[in-house]
């Protein structure tokens, strides 16, 4: 153990294990119920730290999963590993909780409310799915009732009244919206955009390749990611299947996360420690109806900023990235306001569309695989960005092998909430209110059936007086125009039922 490990403040958060698999079921026979999963994937985070067997932990935490109700994941889990934790715990939905996760742990490390956590998490979506078509009872097991977790973290509406009676509530709806307001502020053609977004997305699909534990390891080129196919619908104009992120997985993760003091007793070798260095946590206005624009994220600008301030660094000097990724225009809102070329490379796990979406718990995947990477390369800084919502909770954590001062943690969220909002108008003000100027399209997309034919018209509109208008149409024959050139800027008229027409 080096001079400079030795000294640290005994307090000092680390992590000393990280674990990933995957379950390739070949069908229901040898599927695994999500809990499986994680003490798998628990089990591999203890080898990574060169421990024989799992150890105590004062806290197994859950990040919140979708594929099955257990009551206490986090209790299940423990039981299946033989441990009696003090605290069992799970978090609140979102995709940031994995990181948020990491700086909430690192803090109760240092504040000597805990000594040893295990973090995990992990879906059986494809599994879930194959059962619901087959008809088959699930049988996976449940905590019992008197198991109540802590739960970690603060839930953020993120759903406006009105957006949710215009049927606006799929991530699948409105980060299309976001690329198509991306393309219209950068000056780019239809074209022009889906060039740019294929191929940053081929490049992705480059790096999960070369991921051992990516689910999707064949590398497409941008041509096969951008030409809508029978096995390549076009979901959301103008991103095709393979521009979504992919929830279809039975995957997880864990990490193992004490003090220096612990680590130590454990006897983990110090080349296998990675020192959370800084961390912040900051969302958007909680609605995007509310938002300024749709290509801009102020508050991935201010947190990326303050993390970097905290952990005494600039972006330059961050060697490893990874950028939540679950369409197109999450990569380019995060790029573009921390100050990231699309040429770098952005993510170190080939992303959620390829690596694998499962639900919440991506950017546990991404810390894992930025652990090893680091381990990889002694000295070397890496960035984490999660995201929840649609582009809405923002969460950072920035990490080193060098070893460091305290953990450092903030959020600059008074400053994002002070910042212009924009107002909407109802439906029936709408109506009214755009005989006194036009409605303009800002922001569209085109959702399409299961078979790949348009279908509805989805589009945020701007009054004259700068309010936000919705506006949606079930017209096929305008859903099918509006895949066509493009309609950001266009004049749109809106009914008083908040039907568009243009």
């Amino acid at each position: 153990m080096s001079p400079a490990t030795r000294s640290l403040d005994s307090r000092t958060p680390v992590l000393v294990g990280a674990g990933q698999f995957l379950n390739h079921a070949a069908g229901l026979d040898d599927a695994l119920d999500p809990a499986t999963l994680m003490c798998t994937a628990i089990r591999a985070a203890a080898a990574d730290a060169g421990l024989a067997s799992v150890p105590a932990a004062d806290s197994v935490r859950v990040v919140s999963l979708l594929s099955w109700r257990y009551g206490d994941p986090a209790w299940v889990v423990a039981q299946q590993l033989g441990l009696s934790p003090r605290e069992t715990a799970i978090t609140t939905m979102g995709g940031t909780s994995p990181q948020a996760l990491v700086n909430e742990t690192a803090l109760a490390i240092q504040r000597g409310d805990l000594d040893l956590a295990i973090l995990t998490g992990g879906e059986a979506w494809r599994t879930r799915s194959r059962l619901r078509r087959a008809a088959v009872e699930l049988a996976w097991p449940k905590a019992p009732a008197d198991a109540f977790p802590t739960v970690l973290g603060e839930d953020l509406e993120m759903n406006h009244p009105d957006e949710r009676a215009r049927g606006l509530m799929l991530p699948v709806q409105i980060y299309p919206m976001f690329e198509t307001a991306i393309r219209a502020a950068a000056g780019r053609t239809v074209e022009q955009q889906q060039l740019l977004a294929s191929e940053l997305w081929s490049r992705f699909s480059e790096t999960a390749a070369h991921n051992p534990y990516a689910w999707l390891r064949t590398p497409k080129t941008a041509e096969e990611i951008r030409t809508p196919t029978a096995s390549n619908r076009m979901i959301g104009f103008p991103y095709t299947k393979s521009m979504n992120s992919n929830n279809a997985v039975d995957m997880a993760a864990a990490l193992i996360m004490c003090s220096a003091d612990k680590a130590r007793s454990l006897g983990v070798a110090a080349d296998r420690w990675v020192f959370p260095v800084a961390g912040t946590d900051c969302h958007e206005h909680n609605y995007i109806s509310h938002r300024c624009s749709f290509a801009d994220t102020p508050a991935i600008e201010l947190g990326g900023r303050e993390v970097m301030r905290l952990a005494g660094v600039g972006i330059d000097d961050i060697e490893m990235i990874d950028l939540y990724s679950c369409f197109p225009s999450a990569v380019q809102l995060g790029a573009r306001s921390l100050g990231l070329s699309l040429d770098r490379q952005l993510t170190r796990t080939g992303g959620l569309s390829f690596a694998g979406g499962p639900w919440n718990n991506y950017s546990m995947h991404a810390i894992a695989t930025v652990m090893n990477d680091l381990r990889e390369r002694p000295g070397s800084t890496a960035l984490v960005w999660a995201n929840g919502g649609y582009a809405t909770k923002h969460s950072f954590g920035i990490y080193a092998t060098a070893p460091t001062k305290l953990f450092r943690h903030s959020s600059p969220q008074t400053a994002i909430d002070a910042l212009p909002r924009r107002e909407l108008a109802e439906v029936a003000d709408a109506f009214v209110a755009r005989d006194m100027g036009a409605a303009t399209i800002e922001a569209y997309t085109v959702m399409h059936t299961r078979e790949g034919t348009p279908e509805t018209a989805l589009a945020a509109c701007l009054l004259a007086d700068g309010r936000r208008a919705w506006g949606t149409s079930t017209d096929v024959a305008l859903a099918t125009a509006m895949c066509e050139g493009e309609w950001v800027g266009r004049t749109a008229h809106l009914a008083d039922d908040g039907t568009i027409s243009c």
